[in-house]
C-alpha cells in the first residue's frame, strides 16, 4: 500500500496581529513550529490586514507551504492567491470563530493546530465564490452582514464568540425578514426567510449550522432559515448548538454547483465575516481549487 504524500517541512509564516489572539501568540506559534521540525524560512507579523495580501503572494512564490495565522476573515481573504498553485495552506486558528478551522477538523488550541501542519496531510478542497470573490467557508445573507459590519472592535476582540452573539441579539431589534430566491439551474424557489447561509463548509459563527456540506462534494449548499420569525431564527442557532432533533425544521436547503441568488430588498452578503457584494448575485463551486494542511481524518 503506497504510503500517502506528507506535508512540505518547509514554511513561511504569517500572522494577522490584528486578529483577536495573534498578536500574542506570533512567538509561541513561531518556536511551536519550529520545535516540531518545521523550517521556517520566514516569519511576518502583520497589523494592517490589508498588507497581508503582499505578503502572501510573495511568500508562494517562495515556499512550499505558507501558514497564515488569523481569523476565517483573514483566510478568505487570501486564499484566492493560492489558486493555480501547488503551495500548500497551512492554518493557525487564531480568530473568534475560527469555522473553517472547524469544518477541516484542525484543532483550535496553538499546540493542536501546529501537530496538524507537521504531521497531517496535503488536501485538495473546493472553494465557493461570489461574483469571482473566492471564500473557505461560508457566506451569509440577514442578520449576520449587520452584525459583521456594526460589530464595535473591542467587544469583538475582548469577549469573541460571546460578542457576537449579544451583538446580534442587540441588532436583531432592527432586524425585518425578506423575500428571497434561488436559482438552482433547474427552478426557482421563491420564500421567506431571516438568514441565508451559502456553505462550502459546515459550520458558521463556530457553530455546525450545515451538516450536509462537504469540503470535496464539488457543490455548494444554500441553507435558508425560513419564515418571517426572528424566534425561529434564534431556535436555528440554539437547535443546531445542542443538536436537538428538530433542528432542521426551521430550514430547507438547496444544492448546485451555480445557484443564483435574489432577495427584496437589496442586501449585502457576508463572505467569512467580511462584507461582500450585494444582491443579485451568482454563488459557484470551485472543485479542487487549493491544498490545505489537513488532518489524519477530517
Amino acid at each position: 500500500m503506497t504510503k500517502p504524500k506528507g506535508l512540505p517541512k518547509k514554511a513561511i509564516l504569517i500572522v494577522n496581529t490584528g486578529s483577536r489572539t495573534g498578536a500574542e501568540l506570533f512567538g509561541e506559534a513561531r518556536d511551536k513550529l519550529a520545535a516540531a521540525g518545521i523550517e521556517l524560512l520566514d516569519a511576518k507579523r502583520v497589523k494592517s490586514a490589508k498588507r497581508i495580501g503582499d505578503y502572501v503572494k510573495k511568500a508562494i512564490k517562495g515556499a512550499p507551504m505558507v501558514i497564515l495565522g488569523g481569523g476565517d476573515g483573514t483566510l478568505s481573504k487570501n486564499v484566492d492567491h493560492f489558486l493555480g498553485s501547488e503551495t500548500v495552506l497551512g492554518v493557525l486558528p487564531l480568530g473568534t470563530a475560527n469555522s473553517f478551522a472547524r469544518t477541516l477538523g484542525i484543532p483550535l488550541d496553538l499546540d493542536g493546530a501546529v501537530r496538524v501542519i507537521a504531521d497531517g496531510l496535503p488536501r485538495r478542497i473546493d472553494l465557493g465564490a461570489i461574483e469571482g470573490d473566492h471564500f473557505l467557508n461560508n457566506a451569509a445573507l440577514g442578520l449576520a452582514p449587520m452584525v459583521a459590519e456594526s460589530v464595535p472592535s473591542t467587544l469583538k476582540r475582548g469577549l469573541g464568540r460571546l460578542g457576537y452573539l449579544l451583538w446580534a441579539g442587540w441588532s436583531a431589534a432592527s432586524f425585518k425578514a425578506f423575500r428571497l430566491s434561488i436559482n438552482d439551474g433547474r427552478e426557482t424557489h421563491r420564500l421567506w426567510a431571516t438568514e441565508v447561509r451559502i456553505a462550502n463548509g459546515r459550520f458558521h459563527g463556530g457553530v455546525e449550522l450545515i451538516e450536509s456540506a462537504d469540503l470535496a462534494s464539488g457543490e455548494l449548499v444554500v441553507q435558508a432559515v425560513t419564515g418571517r420569525s426572528l424566534m425561529r431564527l434564534g431556535w436555528s442557532y440554539v437547535a443546531s448548538a445542542f443538536k436537538v432533533p428538530s433542528r432542521h425544521a426551521t430550514t430547507r436547503e438547496f444544492k448546485g454547483r451555480r445557484m443564483k441568488i435574489a432577495t427584496r430588498p437589496t442586501m449585502r452578503v457576508s463572505i467569512d465575516g467580511e462584507l461582500g457584494p450585494e444582491t443579485p448575485f451568482e454563488a459557484s463551486a470551485v472543485p479542487g481549487a487549493v491544498t490545505v494542511a489537513a488532518p489524519h481524518r477530517m
